[in-house]
């Protein structure tokens, strides 16, 4: 049972290599829609994140106010300590559960995409850490493309990210997609070939 995490920075075509990973029959354990799924009205960890941080914290229906919750934790590091420490533990959870289904269900190996995989340390949780990487201005100029946004809001949602350099010590196996999507298509094919000859080690 092979646990393996993927990440990548902004526009480096974490998405695309997924995508390609799921089209080989991948089980993809998506990080980000558990996250989302976790705070959802009625469920526990919202009632936590209320009594911590109060009614602010609630829109008037009675969801998390996502917009103020983000301006709280930007500006006030410990609330953002705080709010990760009521929301990991059950995050690490329920990746955990999707896994265990993945293998139940006869996957050899698993995916688990986690955009902020090496910013909220969650290395621990994977045998192998894929980091999709590709060179600066290409995330850039493929933002700015896909997105139709400027560079300036690019740039500052890449230093708030972890550094090329975080993200490649982390990697046991990188994907360099600063050519075609084919040659990235190439790439992941030789690692699916990899983790299948791993997971039945």
């Amino acid at each position: 049972m092979l646990k393996v995490g993927l990440t990548g920075g902004i526009g480096c075509g974490k998405s695309s290599a997924v995508a390609i990973f799921r089209s080989l029959g991948v089980p993809i354990v998506d990080a980000d829609q558990l996250a989302r799924a976790v705070v959802q009205k009625g469920e526990p960890a919202l009632a936590q994140v209320a009594a911590v941080f109060g009614a602010e914290a609630l829109t008037l229906e009675g969801e998390l106010d996502r917009a103020w919750m983000r301006a709280k934790v930007f500006h006030d590091p410990s609330a953002r300590a705080q709010l990760e420490g009521i929301l990991h533990p059950i995050i690490h959870a329920r990746i955990g559960q999707a896994m265990q289904s993945a293998f139940e269900s006869g996957a050899a190996y698993v995916i688990v995409d986690v955009p902020l995989l090496v910013e909220q340390g969650y290395q621990s949780l994977f045998d192998r850490i894929v980091v999709v990487d590709c060179l600066p201005n290409q995330q850039l100029e493929r933002v700015r493309a896909r997105d139709k946004t400027a560079d300036g809001q690019t740039q500052q949602i890449m230093q708030v990210q972890a550094s090329r350099e975080l993200r490649l010590q982390a990697a046991n196996d990188i994907l360099d997609n600063t050519s075609t999507k084919e040659v990235l298509e190439l790439q992941v094919n030789q690692l699916h070939k990899k983790f299948l000859g791993l997971s039945s080690c």
